[in-house]
């Protein structure tokens, strides 16, 4: 009689901790399904690629002939640039106060419209080159569209969009972004955009490197071949070789270097 109780007693703790496991490994695979959300994924997307180093590093590069250079200055970031002709040197300022252009040393005297032309051609540079921390601006806004299989990899596709009230004057572009679900960086991006008859683009990151714990990429940047084509779409055209490329875009000299705060 006391066997028997025994046994019984036995196979209900054994089927307890059979229970116990099931429940727990149910559990863990909650957690790992459990969908992160588009501002998730940027957190993560930037933690990975350089976080804290963004603000505190001084960056200089160099593309298309020209210097671009993001430094620090009282705990705030300059946006620079630099272009030498054959007979002038030209340097670009723009700072959170508004844009500077010094041609030799002398300070220039420039239309509002022009000035706000080279200050958004001096931020476009900086805002690719340091993708994707500039994806936590106060005008951005974001949406997860899901996720999807490009070339045997996993992505968390995410459209990026912008407030009216300080998105600048191309508010109204359409960017998407794909995070690969293993690394959590953008490997793909492209964009709609308005400006001079407006377009698509689709650019394919390659060349990683990480240089004082940031990482910077070059982009293989390419377009529709038919007019008319859904941004939202452009990821399975890439894939069906519905994209022509147009360019490499590369940034070239890369110097990292720790930001004065004083």
């Amino acid at each position: 009689m006391n066997s028997n109780i025994l046994r019984l007693t036995e196979k209900i703790i054994h089927m307890h901790r059979v229970l116990l496991v099931m429940i727990l490994v149910s559990l863990s695979g909650c957690e790992k399904r459990k969908t992160l959300t588009a501002q998730e994924i940027v957190d993560k997307s930037i933690l990975v690629s350089g976080g804290e180093n963004y603000k505190r590093s001084n960056i200089d590069f160099d593309f298309r002939d020209m210097h671009y250079s993001s430094k620090l200055e009282n705990g705030k970031k300059i946006l620079q640039r630099q272009i030498k002709t054959d007979t002038d040197r030209i340097f670009d300022r723009k700072t959170s106060s508004g844009f500077e252009r010094y041609i030799n040393d002398t300070l220039m005297v420039l239309a509002d419209t022009t000035a706000n032309k080279f200050a958004n051609s001096v931020n476009s540079v900086h805002y690719f080159a340091y993708l994707p921390y500039g994806l936590n601006d106060r005008a951005v806004q974001k949406k997860l569209l899901g996720t999807v299989d490009i070339e045997g990899k996993e992505y968390h596709k995410v459209e990026i969009s912008f407030q009216e009230e300080g998105g600048g004057d191309d508010y109204d572009d359409v960017y998407i972004y794909w995070f690969n679900t293993q690394t959590n960086k953008p490997d793909f991006l492209a964009y709609e955009f308005h400006v001079n008859g407006g377009g698509q683009r689709f650019r394919e990151a390659f060349n990683e490197r990480t240089i004082g714990g940031i990482r910077f990429v070059d982009y293989k940047n390419y377009k529709p071949k038919q007019e008319n084509t859904s941004i939202y779409q452009i990821d399975s055209l890439y894939l069906k070789n519905g994209l022509e490329l147009l360019s490499e875009i590369k940034l070239e000299n890369i110097e990292v270097s720790p930001g004065s705060y004083n």
